[in-house]
């Protein structure tokens, strides 16, 4: 696919977004990527959107890891139970994915966010347990959870971090913070998994997803700082990350309904 020098310099703007939201939300990225991909970039194709997004993100989040883990913000055991849950997931639901028109993807997506959205406002005021950790009593829930959120990651093309963070609060009762770190890790895998499914399809473009990955390094940089600052006040990062699920969702159903008229 060829576009234009302006479609690659909104992709570095984009990349930069999503980093920062990532570097914030853990996988708020993900869930801009592809309407960034589609609306502002203009890439006429919604898998093929998908399919560079999926990667970029991936990216992205591994290098997030990075700056989470130094402040001791990932639960490893947690993150690795979960990921390799999800692959197998993620696998599946990229394979399905593909079958389905574009356009309908992305509406369903957009449902999916405002569900997620309205239960993250529903538990914004919720701490968590700052000990919480993986054992044999919570593993096969976080096991289901993973499962699950991987399947969803998959067939939507994108990290899934907006789901995961919400599963690994819901099966491990950890703070929000810990959960963002953490699922930055299930966010790689995931991602790499559904972009590598893509691939093999030629749904992938890889020069765009280069200057993606490269805005997103310094927007991700941001973005922790901002959400180590946000975290000490009770609830703001829950209503931030929901408020912005919901206004994103509401674009995306917008303008799916003028395409599928």
């Amino acid at each position: 696919m060829y576009l234009e020098p302006i479609q690659y310099a909104l992709g570095a703007l984009s990349g930069g977004l999503v980093g920062f939201t990532l570097g914030l939300f853990g996988g708020g990225g993900s869930i801009l990527a592809v309407p960034l991909m589609v609306y502002i970039v203009g890439v006429p194709n919604p898998h093929l959107a998908i399919g560079t997004s999926a990667f970029a993100v991936a990216a992205n989040a591994l290098a997030n890891v990075v700056g989470h883990a130094r402040f001791g913000n990932i639960k490893w055991r947690c993150a690795g139970i979960y990921s390799s849950a999800g692959i197998v997931g993620a696998l599946i639901g990229s394979t399905i994915g593909k079958m389905v028109d574009g356009q309908h993807l992305l509406a369903l997506f957009a449902l999916l966010m405002i569900v997620v959205g309205v239960l993250m406002f529903k538990g914004r005021g919720a701490e968590g347990n700052p000990g919480a950790q993986c054992s044999r009593e919570n593993a096969p829930k976080v096991v289901i959870f993973g499962g699950l959120t991987g399947i969803f990651s998959g067939f939507f093309g994108i990290g899934g971090g907006f789901l995961i963070v919400p599963g690994l609060i819901a099966s491990t009762g950890m703070p929000i913070l810990v959960a963002i770190g953490s699922s930055l890790v299930a966010v790689t895998a995931f991602g790499l998994t559904t972009a590598l499914n893509y691939a093999f399809s030629g749904l992938v473009d890889w020069a765009l997803a280069t200057v993606f990955i490269a805005g997103g390094a310094i927007g991700g940089l941001v973005g922790g700082v901002v959400a180590r600052k946000l975290a000490a006040r009770k609830g703001a990062l829950n209503i931030a990350f929901a408020t912005l699920i919901i206004v994103v969702a509401g674009y995306m159903l917008y303008k799916s309904y003028l395409q599928l008229r």
